[in-house]
């Protein structure tokens, strides 16, 4: 499991980030909802980052090179950077991503397990680019509690049901 490697990495790090058991406690309560998932192709570094407008008005994605196999709402794994530069684009892309349908009752919990997850892991990915890089994810960890009430809520607080 990803979520396992993400862990077991951020354990290994040796740098903790501030109330870690929050975004621990998030994987751990919501872990039995990967049972029986569907898998299928995605990106793998799904954020507004590695999105760009082309001259015709079309929506291009680029950085395809973490392309992988796997639960289709990992790709909600890094909505942090899309909510950090607009509450509305990351409201839009899950709405978006479900259409007219109803949100399913899982869908929630199972972002903020990714997100956490991938917080996690990233950590130990931005010692190996700096100091900059590392102040990037505990800033990240500050923002996630506040979104998420130190994950009392699995809904962040910039969603408008």
């Amino acid at each position: 499991w990803k979520i396992d490697r993400n862990l077991n990495n951020y354990h290994a790090c040796g740098i903790r980030l501030p109330n870690d058991d929050c975004f621990i406690d998030c994987i751990e309560a919501n872990r039995q909802l990967l049972e029986g998932r569907p898998q299928c192709f995605h990106h793998g570094d799904f954020h507004i980052g590695n999105m760009l407008i082309q001259n015709n008005g079309q929506l291009a994605v680029i950085d395809i090179n973490r392309l992988d196999y796997g639960d289709p709402y990992e790709e909600f794994n890094r909505m942090i950077w899309n909510a950090s530069a607009s509450t509305v684009f990351a409201d839009g892309l899950i709405r978006g991503y479900f259409s007219k349908q109803a949100i399913p009752v899982d869908f929630f919990p199972m972002m903020a397990l990714y997100i956490c997850s991938n917080l996690l892991g990233g950590l130990s990915w931005a010692i190996g680019y700096g100091k900059k890089e590392v102040a990037i994810i505990i800033e990240q960890s500050h923002l996630l509690r506040k979104w998420y009430a130190n994950f009392e809520t699995s809904i962040p607080c910039w969603y408008n049901a």
